[in-house]
């Protein structure tokens, strides 16, 4: 299951869908959601998010769990560095691969001070390199202090995650090359809007794998799409969102059709999105599709 995902990601096309658990005990609307749209015959497999923004939502490994039983199709679990120490993060590693989740997508994790839960501190031992540092002792045998286990853990498969924009490209690279160093497989990115954006992240990932070696120079770019259909979202995005760049081109489009209607706001978001995504598919087709609160009737249409 694994090795497909990877083998599409390296040598073919390749979409994978984000999905947020809710502040609930259960999957099972998401599942049914997906069910709906028949979306899961659309994508290549999931993300699932981890406590997005700090607020308490269903656990990543259990919902990446559910979905890959339901669906059969491997699925990337979502791992921060705000909420567990070393000890807790391998535990969790161990457990997951015991069930098959085996693709994490390593991040540090938005600041405990944005929690709906009062009073809550962020752990944070380290940034998401850390975690990509687990996972790499884990793929040699042994825990992070050097320990090997007595059965060697199933391949993890990490990911990482890296800006869409930054004034200085450069900045970019680096992060870039410690992350694909650290045997991230595949560096997602926070959505583009602009296909010049995009082509100048491939020429950065391209040097941020210069001075790689052996399998790490199969590491891919994944280029984050976020489908904007109100103009409200565009400039929310544009204004307060580091590392993401909204172009102008997008804000004017989506002021016009707002002054019209609605309807005709988000006729134009959606024809801008879908053109973005085409154009992506022809020059790069690897793509993470992100949608507001798991819109996945956006996702299918964007998709077609």
């Amino acid at each position: 299951m694994f090795e497909t995902l990877i083998s599409k990601l390296q040598d073919d096309k390749y979409l994978t869908l984000e999905t947020t658990p809710q502040h609930e005990p259960s999957m099972n609307s998401i599942i049914d959601k997906i069910k709906k749209f028949k979306i899961d015959t659309k994508v290549d497999g999931f993300t699932c998010t981890d406590n997005p923004l700090a607020k308490l939502k269903y656990n990543s490994l259990f919902a990446a769990l559910k979905i890959q039983n339901e669906f059969k199709k491997p699925v990337i679990a979502t791992m921060t560095m705000r909420d567990k120490n070393k000890i807790a993060l391998q535990s969790d590693l161990l457990g997951a691969n015991d069930f098959d989740i085996r693709a994490i997508l390593a991040l540090t994790g938005d600041p405990a001070k944005m929690s709906d839960q009062p009073n809550t501190k962020g752990v944070f031992e380290a940034n998401s390199l850390m975690l990509l540092k687990m996972i790499k002792s884990f793929n040699y045998g042994m825990d992070f202090s050097g320990r090997p286990f007595k059965i060697e853990p199933k391949h993890i498969f990490p990911f990482a995650v890296v800006n869409a924009y930054a004034k200085n490209f450069g900045s970019l690279e680096k992060k870039m090359h410690l992350k694909i160093q650290n045997g991230a497989v595949g560096v997602i990115t926070q959505p583009v809007f602009d296909i010049e954006n995009v082509k100048k992240l491939l020429e950065s990932f391209e040097v941020a794998k210069e001075n790689v070696e052996g399998d790490k120079k199969k590491a891919q770019l994944i280029l984050g799409l976020f489908p904007i259909t109100k103009l409200r979202t565009a400039l929310f995005l544009s204004a307060q969102v580091p590392g993401i760049h909204v172009p102008q081109f997008w804000i004017d489009e989506l002021e016009k059709a707002h002054s019209i209607s609605e309807d005709e706001e988000y006729k134009v978001g959606m024809k801008l999105s879908k053109n973005l995504f085409d154009e992506i598919n022809k020059i790069h087709p690897k793509i993470h599709l992100m949608t507001a609160n798991n819109k996945f009737e956006v996702a299918s249409e964007i998709i077609g």
